[in-house]
C-alpha cells in the first residue's frame, strides 16, 4: 500500500513539472511608485513586503508557463488599490481606505522567452482595474494586496486565451 501511495505522489509531483516557466521580476526605483504607502507599517518594511508577496504571485504564474520558458518584469509603477487616510485624525495612525474610487494600477515591461531564448512576446503593460471591488472570487482572501493580484491574474489569463503563448 505504501509502495502504491508513494508511486502516485512521485507521478503527481513530476507532472507537476512538467510546465513551469521561470520569472525574474526587477523593481525599478518603487520608493517613487505612485503609492505604495503603509497604513501603520514602517514604509521600509511594507515595501519589502509588497515587493515579497508580488514576486510570489508573478512566481506563480510563472509555473504556467512551459518548461524551460524565461519571462522577465521590469515594474515601473504600482499604485495599489485605496488611499491612506488618518485614522480618526490623527497623524501617528493611518489606514488603507478601500473606495472604488481608488481602484488598483500597474505599470510593467516584460519579455517572454522560449527554451531557446527567443522572445515570444514583449511589451509594455498599464494595468488598471476600476471594477476591482466587483469580483466576486475576492471574498474571504487573506492576501494583502487580492485586488492588485486578481488584476494580474486577469491579465495572464487574457494573454493564454489570446494564445499570445502556449
Amino acid at each position: 500500500m505504501k509502495l502504491i501511495f508513494s508511486t502516485m505522489l512521485l507521478a503527481v509531483a513530476m507532472t507537476g513539472q512538467a510546465q513551469a516557466g521561470e520569472v525574474k521580476v526587477d523593481w525599478q526605483e518603487p520608493e517613487k511608485f505612485t503609492d505604495i504607502r503603509p497604513g501603520n507599517e514602517f514604509r521600509s518594511d511594507f515595501q519589502a513586503r509588497m515587493i515579497k508577496e508580488f514576486d510570489s504571485i508573478f512566481a506563480d504564474l510563472a509555473k504556467k508557463l512551459p518548461d524551460g520558458y524565461q519571462w522577465d518584469v521590469t515594474v515601473t509603477d504600482v499604485d495599489l488599490a485605496g488611499d491612506v487616510r488618518p485614522f480618526f485624525r490623527s497623524s501617528v495612525s493611518e489606514i488603507r481606505v478601500i473606495k472604488d474610487l481608488y481602484w488598483p494600477r500597474m505599470t510593467f515591461s516584460f519579455d517572454l522567452k522560449d527554451g531557446q531564448g527567443k522572445s515570444v512576446v514583449s511589451g509594455t503593460e498599464n494595468l488598471k482595474d476600476m471594477n476591482f471591488l466587483m469580483h466576486s472570487n475576492l471574498a474571504g482572501s487573506n492576501n494583502s494586496f487580492r485586488y492588485e493580484e486578481q488584476m494580474l491574474r486577469d491579465w495572464f489569463k487574457k494573454l493564454q486565451r489570446d494564445k499570445i503563448f502556449p
